[in-house]
């Protein structure tokens, strides 16, 4: 009987390792580009930032390029207006945290109903705001709220003879931005609705078969199926909450007006680089920015794993 010749063990783990090597640089040619411009304009600007964070650059004030060491830090813990502008940006965000995650969410229930007619029709209306000029639905907002606005001409109609002045009003300005934030809630919208068509439907059909009411559904089956969306939108909310600033600048030129209510800390930052041209300090409060985001995305990830449910975990 003749004996059937076996390669031997590494010859084929030689061509294996030609072919997976292969493969890997053709997917390195492909994700250059990406890499390129990840080192060109995002790592490399950030090392220079850190840089500059012990540096004197100043260009309203040419002068030699000098080390200072940890003095922009030092500056960080005696400037008031730091500390205002942060207070400003976390009264702001636990107003419209709340807001701009739980609404898309009721939002999107109601859309994607069994007894709505037309739910197509109802997420494009939903979206469309989403994709008006940032600018023009800034202004168009602006007088909506106004003294003369349809929303107190609105109020009054029914009833409240003396309505608030929602962009002049400090008491006001942030429930009239977070009205204002309520037009573009489309997006959230369309990810809510992503989840709620990704839950099995055999779960609400044994919850019906048990009993289980519209309350019980909502909160055995259909949050703890959607809490990975949840923290996907918190995660996003934070992010675009500590680095609010377009609209007050809009509004306000950036002046911080009323009573400096809108000076939000990202604004602070860009007046500090744009207007005082204090590249340094700016620096270091971008870096101050980075690392407050980042430790609230920790604990967030971190607290994350009591409340986050995912298909196929056992708990």
């Amino acid at each position: 009987m003749t004996e059937v010749s076996r390669p031997s063990p590494g010859t084929g783990r030689r061509r294996m390792s030609g072919l997976a090597w292969k493969r890997a640089r053709w997917g390195y040619v492909f994700i250059a580009p990406w890499i390129i411009g990840f080192f060109l304009f995002t790592l490399i600007p950030m090392v220079a930032t850190l840089i500059f964070t012990f540096t004197n650059i100043n260009l309203a004030n040419a002068g030699s390029i000098e080390f200072v060491g940890l003095k922009n830090y030092q500056l960080l813990l005696t400037d008031h207006q730091t500390h205002a502008s942060l207070l400003v940006t976390f009264k702001f965000a636990i107003i419209a945290l709340p807001v701009f995650m739980l609404l898309p969410f009721c939002v999107a229930m109601l859309v994607n109903s069994r007894h709505l007619m037309g739910p197509s029709a109802f997420r494009v209306l939903f979206f469309l705001p989403y994709v008006v000029p940032f600018v023009a639905g800034v202004l168009i907002w602006q007088q909506m709220l106004s003294n003369a606005g349809w929303v107190n001409d609105f109020l009054r109609f029914i009833g409240i003879e003396h309505p608030p002045d929602w962009l002049q009003d400090p008491t006001w300005i942030y429930p009239g931005l977070v009205i204002m934030g309520v037009w573009g809630i489309g997006a959230g919208i369309i990810v809510y609705l992503a989840g709620l068509k990704g839950v099995p439907s055999d779960l609400y059909d044994a919850a019906s078969i048990d009993g289980a009411g519209w309350w019980g559904t909502l909160r055995n089956i259909t949050i703890p199926m959607l809490s990975p969306v949840f923290l996907y939108t918190l995660i996003l909310g934070v992010v675009e909450v500590l680095q609010y600033f377009l609209v007050p600048l809009v509004l306000k030129g950036g002046t911080g007006a009323p009573g400096g209510s809108t000076l939000f800390y990202n604004l602070y930052l860009y007046k500090t680089f744009f207007t005082f041209q204090n590249m340094s300090y700016g620096a270091t409060l971008a870096w101050l920015l980075f690392g407050i985001t980042l430790v609230v995305t920790l604990v967030i990830f971190r607290l994350s794993k009591r409340w986050v449910y995912y298909a196929g975990d056992v708990k």
